[in-house]
Formats: structure tokens, sequence, C-alpha cells
């Protein structure tokens, strides 16, 4: 529910390439409802959430967004393996779609507002980067956010000399415990914004703070996270978003309002003869909610995106038609392709191995102090757990010691309790004072 306070945030859970349904709803509440976004406190978001909240608090083109999520997966899925394949380098496509899409001045207008979540490598806690000092510090941020371990690359990238990886590890959707946090996530589940599956199952699965129901739509949704699906199926989870966020609106009484919260009633005594109306009310909402009546004039944002965006999801959906791609799409060159791949696939990885080594060379010396840094720190982590499983091994009854009786009763002895033998004086001789004997040393040579 949205919050009837003074404040409030949005945030936007991690969700891979279904951040497309993001869009969606970021372009519902920019249409319909701009006090929101523009009289937000914060707006957080955790790896393709944080791109989305980046996209929003700038003022960036919310339409190139989502095409550059379609660009990106029809690139995944042109290779054998997806984004696994060696030649598919999502950390260097992300930074430049960044590069493109997010204006000159996209830090200052994100700092003190922007709250992208990270996942920090040294001890795994959460931190919320909120400040940037330049559009370089805030594009590495989202990369720091969306970089997963190993689907991602081996080492984690930097901001201000700290490495970080996904947020959505420690963090997906940041801030969700707050009352006046309006969350946003494409799971079922229990978030303000989200998609609303006909499933009578009541168990919900929680996944670092999101909250997702346990049915067969979102194990589908969580399968095509890493793996995208085709691209008419993501621009269809762009309208879901879109259809989500105008419903949230609608329950909430913020449909085309231009700033509610300025023209709420003052409290007055509640009277019981408007409970039959009040509850008549929203039996009338709910029904509007669920789709059974419409408002008048609300069929077509209902159905349709709003014409920029559906322009640049369409353009971004349509295959080209030159002679190459028809003749690639053919069934016995796509037979003759996956033939090959056992002999193509060894050269692609040389090639893609050799060119990430050449972008790699800057960062070599830093990347391999940080890697002896870990090496040494897991290293002495290993000795002295072995040296914990070793002490706890040892006996712990002392050994006896050289000289001591057979069984060792002489080392518990106390001999300062033995009593003193009795000393005898003798006189001193003149022999006493004769020169000592020489050394053996000497009485050889």
């Amino acid at each position: 529910m949205f919050p009837k306070e003074a404040t409030w945030n949005i945030s936007f859970a991690g969700c891979g390439f279904l951040g497309v349904y993001h869009i969606g709803v970021a372009s519902c509440l920019r249409e319909h409802a701009p006090f929101l976004v523009a009289n937000a406190t914060h707006i957080y978001g955790a790896s393709a959430g944080a791109l989305t909240a980046t996209a929003l608090v700038t003022g960036a083109c919310l339409g190139e967004a989502g095409a550059n999520i379609i660009e990106v997966s029809k690139e995944a899925r042109k290779r054998f393996l997806g984004p696994l394949h060696p030649s598919f380098n999502l950390v260097k496509t992300i930074r430049g779609c960044l590069l493109r899409t997010l204006p000159a001045d996209a830090h200052e207008r994100a700092s003190g507002r922007l709250g992208i979540s990270l996942t920090r490598v040294s001890d795994g806690e959460n931190v919320i980067i909120s400040h940037f000092n330049s559009k370089d510090e805030l594009i590495q941020a989202n990369v720091c956010s969306t970089f997963i371990p190993v689907y991602c690359g081996l080492i984690p990238p930097s901001l201000q000399g700290v490495r970080y990886v996904d947020g959505g590890i420690s963090d997906n959707l940041p801030l969700y415990e707050l009352k006046n946090t309006i969350t946003v996530s494409p799971f079922s589940g229990e978030s303000d914004i989200c998609p609303q599956d006909s499933s009578t199952n009541i168990h919900e699965l929680r996944v670092t703070n999101t909250s997702i129901q346990f049915n067969l739509r979102n194990l589908y949704r969580l399968s095509k996270a890493l793996f995208p699906p085709e691209p008419m199926v993501l621009r269809e989870m762009c309208k879901q978003g879109y259809r989500d966020g105008l419903r949230f609106l609608r329950r909430n009484g913020l449909l085309n309002q231009p700033n509610p919260l300025q023209a709420l009633p003052p409290a007055s005594p509640h009277d019981p003869k408007d409970e039959d109306a009040e509850v008549a009310e929203a039996a009338t909402e709910r029904a509007r909610v669920d789709g059974h009546l419409q408002l008048p004039g609300e069929d077509h944002i209902l159905e349709h995106l709003p014409a920029r965006l559906n322009e640049a999801l369409l353009e971004a959906c349509m295959e080209p038609k030159d002679l190459l791609t028809t003749l690639s799409n053919m069934l016995p060159v796509r037979l003759a392709t996956a033939m090959m791949v056992p002999y193509t696939l060894p050269l692609e990885s040389a090639v893609s191995f050799t060119i990430r080594l050449l972008e790699w060379l800057p960062y070599v010396p830093e990347d391999i102090r940080w890697m002896k840094e870990q090496t040494g720190s897991i290293c002495q982590y290993l000795v002295m757990r072995a040296k914990r499983k070793l002490g706890s091994h040892l006996p712990s009854r002392p050994h006896p010691r050289a000289g001591e009786g057979r069984a060792g009763t002489w080392g518990l002895l106390d001999l300062r309790a033995l009593p003193e033998a009795p000393t005898r004086q003798r006189s001193i001789t003149p022999e006493d004072f004769a020169p000592a004997p020489p050394s053996a040393f000497f009485m050889f040579c």
C-alpha cells in the first residue's frame, strides 16, 4: 500500500534480464504519477533494479533503456552457450549502454537520491552507495551491482578502492522493511508492485529480502533471469510491469493526481453510518483493480505502452531481413553450425581470451596485488584452522621428562619440600692454592 506519510522511497529488486519489467513500471509511474518519482526521498535498486533506478532518477529515456535490455538479450541468444559463451562480455556491454543512455550530469542528479545496493567482497556485508563524484563513478557502481561472480567473470570490479559484487547477494530489495517504501519486483509475492498470479499456493520463498511465491510462473521467471527468453516475451513482461504499476496507482487512488498528499482531508471522527458506503466503495475499487470494471478512456493504457517505449521495444524486437540473416536462419545452415561447434568453440574461446587479456593489461598490477592479498588471507586462515585441529587432537596429560621415574611420579614431586642434606665444614689447606692441572687440549698438544 502507498504510505500516507510526508516521505516515501521506491525500491527495485534485482532480477537479471527480467529488468525490462521494471522499465514498464517506471514508465507507468513517470507518465501517470510523476509526483511519486519527483518527490521520492530515495530510489533504491539492486543488480538489474539499480539500472532502472539510475535511469529513473537521472531522467534518461526509458524506451532506450528497455531497448538496450532486449538488444543485450538478443546478443546473448545468438551464441551457443548463451550468456556463458566466452565471447559474450556482459560487463562491457552494460558499461557501453550506460555511457550512451545516461546524460552528462547524471552523477549530479543521482547524488543523494539514488541508492545502489552492493556486496562488499572482504566481509560479504551489504553497502548502499548514494554519492557519486563523476559519471564514470556512477557507471562503475552499476557495474559492481550487476557483477555476478563466475557468471560475469572471476575478478570482481572495484569502486573507490574497494571490491564489490552483485548487490542482490546480500540485499536484493533495499529498505523493503520500511513501511514508506514502495517495493517493485517481477516475481509474484508480497511486493507492492508485482504480478498477480492466480495461484492458490500460499507458500513463499524469501531470497535476500525478496518475497517470491512458490508457483510455476515464478519458477519460469527465475529460469529466465540469467538466460533470457525471446524478445517478444520480454516485451510482454514490460507490458505486464506497466499494467501492475497502473493497478497499484488505481488501488491507492493515485491515478492522474497532481499530488494527493497535498489534498488529503483532515482527520475527522468516524461515522458509523458511513461504514456501508465505505464497504461498497472498497468492493467497487477491488472490482476495478481486478479488471471487471474499467473506467472510461482507460482501455488504451491497459493494452498499450506509451508510444515512445512501445516504438523502441518493437524496433528492438525486429529481426534484420538482409540476405545473411535469412541464410543463417535456414535449417540446413543451423544444423551445419551446430555440428561445427566442437571445432569453432575452441577458436572463438582463444580469440575472446586474447581480447580480454589485452583489455585487462592496464588493470593487471592492481588485480595481481589484490589476488596476492586474498591468497595470503586464505593461506593464513587455513593455517589457523589446521593449528586448531592439531591442538584439539593432542593429549592434555604431560609426558614424563628425562631422568624421571618409569611412571613419571618424580616429576610431580616438589623438590623444594625435601629436607636439605647437612653440609660439613673443613679447614683450608695449602693444596687449595696449588695451580690447576692443564686442560686436556694443552696436554694433548
